[in-house]
């Protein structure tokens, strides 16, 4: 979009402190025992927790993320989310650690879907504890027209058959504490009235991150050999009050995990280990 172009280059850098209260939480909000300590390795994909963008109440937009245009594009359509990225685990970031994120603006892309006018935008994101980049990223934030009608809301199904399965509640404490813990504003995560009425969504939907965030632990759970990358990609949300199957399976090319409510696949991501699955 020749209009947006002025914003691919742009670039901000933000620090923050790795303390392990913020991960702890997550981990016992997700069942665990919350034990991490200052040394512990920063559990994948944690680091989403911190580099918080917190504004002023002007500073937000009406669907509770921050208003738009400073260092992303004010594109012009209402709906925005998180479509999918791709993360390299180079070395381990450490609960204690001062980390510093630099983000760069690497895309704008306009195309039309099914859905209508889509606006990508994509974010290279680097994060060094002051001895290299140790997590680098890049997210595919997506632009969307007003929804024309509200989505079918899912219906619960047998689990999935795959090698490696977990069941997971995602109602809307979860949902919540999620938002809390990343200080993700956007409506559709907590307020029912808000994602139904406005945004025409059956119910609360799951955050893309907290899915992959599952994703990328049921992988590092299960493999031999420590997780080096993880590419995603949300194919259609997922609501609250149905049960959400994380799934995941190691094949000859490598190993795929999913989630999944009803009979339809939520979000799918690839796997990458030091180690060739198969060798």
């Amino acid at each position: 979009m020749s209009e947006f172009e002025d914003w691919i280059g742009r670039s901000q850098c933000v620090t923050d402190v790795l303390e392990p209260a913020r991960s702890n939480a997550l981990d016992v909000a997700l069942g665990g025992e919350g034990e991490g300590k200052a040394g512990d390795p920063l559990p994948l994909l944690h680091h989403w927790l911190y580099f918080w963008d917190v504004k002023p109440p002007q500073g937000l937009g009406l669907d509770g993320h921050p208003a738009k245009g400073g260092f992303l594009p004010p594109v012009p359509l209402p709906r925005r989310m998180w479509a999918g990225g791709r993360v390299s685990f180079v070395k381990p970031l450490l609960l204690g650690q001062t980390v510093t994120k630099t983000s760069t603006i690497t895309a704008i892309k306009e195309k039309t879907g099914s859905t209508g006018h889509l606006v990508f935008v994509t974010v290279r994101h680097d994060l060094d504890a002051g001895d290299g980049v140790a997590v680098s990223e890049e997210q595919d934030l997506v632009y969307r027209e007003p929804a024309s009608a509200m989505l079918p809301a899912p219906v619960a199904a047998p689990a999935p058959d795959a090698a490696w399965r977990e069941e997971v509640n995602p109602d809307s404490v979860l949902l919540f504490r999620y938002s809390a813990l990343t200080m993700n504003g956007h409506r559709i995560h907590y307020d029912r009235p808000y994602a139904m009425e406005e945004e025409a969504y059956p119910g609360l939907v799951v955050h893309g991150p907290l899915q992959a965030t599952l994703l990328c632990s049921l992988a590092a759970r299960n493999l031999d050999a420590p997780v080096t990358g993880f590419d995603f990609r949300g194919q259609q949300p997922a609501f609250d009050g149905v049960p959400l199957h994380v799934c995941g399976q190691a094949t000859e090319d490598g190993t795929e995990v999913w989630t999944q409510q009803g009979e339809g696949k939520n979000m799918v991501a690839t796997v990458r280990t030091s180690v060739l699955v198969g060798n």
